[in-house]
């Protein structure tokens, strides 16, 4: 027989870290809206991973998509940007939610994300040496030039064009 709690606060009954999965169906959906890679290849996990996690980081233990979404594309946005230090905000906002002793399944979700974004190594084009946005066009990347990166810095660009494109 199923718990009659759903979201982990009935003692003693089944942790589901709704939070969390909402910030993912959110990121999967706007991935393949966009259709810039094909479902189920590592590119698009890690492009779906780096982007629930960012919804999740800013939506704190609210994050419900609907009508929040179109109100935080810009926050998200915000946080994707090639400026933007994403890997020193992932691990102060884990570190804070933790010092606030949320150490629920959401939380313990987006630890493990975040683990695997970085131990993941992918072999993918070199985007490295591109200039930052806006510094104008011309420059194309050579995508015979390859590299090992984290699956967090090929997700990451990916999520943000997925943001541009919603």
């Amino acid at each position: 027989m199923l718990p009659e709690s759903t979201n982990g606060t009935s003692g003693g009954g089944l942790a589901v870290p709704m939070a969390w999965l909402c910030a993912e169906f959110i990121a999967d959906d706007l991935l393949r809206a966009g259709c810039l890679v094909e479902p189920g290849t590592l590119e698009y996990r890690a492009g779906r991973q780096t982007l629930a996690l960012t919804i999740h980081l800013c939506e704190g233990s609210d994050a419900h998509g609907g009508a929040r979404t179109a109100g935080r594309l810009d926050e998200w946005l915000s946080r994707t940007s090639y400026d933007h230090p994403w890997p020193e905000w992932v691990r102060a906002r884990l570190a804070e939610r933790a010092r606030a002793g949320e150490d629920g399944p959401d939380l313990a979700m987006a630890r493990e994300t975040w683990r695997l974004l970085e131990a993941t190594s992918l072999w993918a084009a070199d985007l490295g040496g591109l200039p930052p946005a806006g510094f104008g066009f011309g420059f194309a990347v050579d995508e015979s030039d390859h590299v090992w990166m984290p699956a967090w810095q090929l997700g990451l660009p990916l999520g943000h064009l997925a943001l541009h494109l919603y």
